[in-house]
């Protein structure tokens, strides 16, 4: 692909730091247009509006919407052209199955699947229990991120990676974690389907929702097997998990024997 135009987007904002590293890496590539949330959309999946506001940036546009309206936007108005869409930095892992579909870093790129244009969503994995957010504050941290991004851009566009994937969801470890001093390494993963999500009542009128998954990661407990997106980062390797979008299965011989068998006649008292 020869000067590729790419949609870039986001869920922590168009002002995040992670966002500014990607444009800037992407922008050596080809044509960057910034289509990207005004603020913090973290977290709100695949929500959509029914009109959304835009604002005009340095970057290219803020929109005060989710990351899917920034894709639907980008991709239906704002540059219809565009070649593939690139979702983050985000600011913190997106990793296991079940973080999917939550995620609107890894929503944007699902989106984008469904317009048929190949995509990847990038997000930092960044060890550090509860002070990780005081981490990874200026676009130097996300070099990693940055340098997997272009790299993916350059060779997956183009050697028929999105023949059999729809979009790429990407985790790299934030560097003073990766490795002891040494190159990072790339590996092609899946998901975990590990699933940890738990509640504990606080008092009477609270439910208290909790990961086990992250306690266990920043004990450094991780026990995932090889080949899956969350042991890959707890090794200090980037992740890269090819996936599909359309949310479907395999031809179901017991489920078509369960509809022959249905039969009902609705009477008019039963409406």
């Amino acid at each position: 692909m020869d000067a590729p135009r790419i949609l870039l987007t986001n869920d922590d904002g168009i002002d995040s730091v992670g966002f500014q590293a990607l444009y800037d890496g992407l922008s050596s590539l080809g044509d960057v247009v910034a289509v990207a949330p005004a603020d913090d959309q973290s977290a709100v999946g695949r929500t959509v509006s029914d009109a959304v506001e835009l604002s005009d940036h340095e970057l290219g546009y803020a929109v005060h919407g989710t990351p899917v309206d920034c894709v639907i936007a980008g991709l239906s108005s704002i540059c219809p052209d565009a070649d593939l869409v690139v979702s983050g930095c985000n600011k913190g892992a997106n990793l296991g199955a079940y973080v999917l579909g939550r995620s609107g870093t890894v929503s944007a790129a699902v989106e984008a699947a469904f317009f048929g244009l190949p995509a990847i969503s990038v997000s930092l994995y960044i060890e550090g229990g509860d002070d990780w957010e005081s981490l990874a504050t200026e676009p130097g941290d996300f070099a990693a991120a940055r340098a997997a991004t272009t790299h993916l851009v350059e060779r997956a566009t183009t050697d028929g990676v999105f023949d059999a994937a729809d979009y790429l969801n990407v985790n790299v470890p934030y560097r003073e974690n990766a490795g002891v001093g040494g190159p990072l390494e790339m590996r092609v993963t899946q998901p975990s389907t590990r699933y940890e999500m738990g509640a504990e009542r606080n008092g009477t009128d609270e439910i208290a929702l909790t990961d086990g998954i992250w306690e266990q990661m920043r004990g450094d407990d991780v026990d995932d097997p090889i080949g899956t997106d969350r042991r890959a980062v707890a090794d200090g390797e980037i992740s890269v998990s090819p996936l599909t979008a359309p949310h479907s299965t395999q031809h179901h011989e017991a489920l078509d024997e369960i509809a022959a068998t249905f039969t009902a006649t609705v009477t008019a008292e039963e409406n």
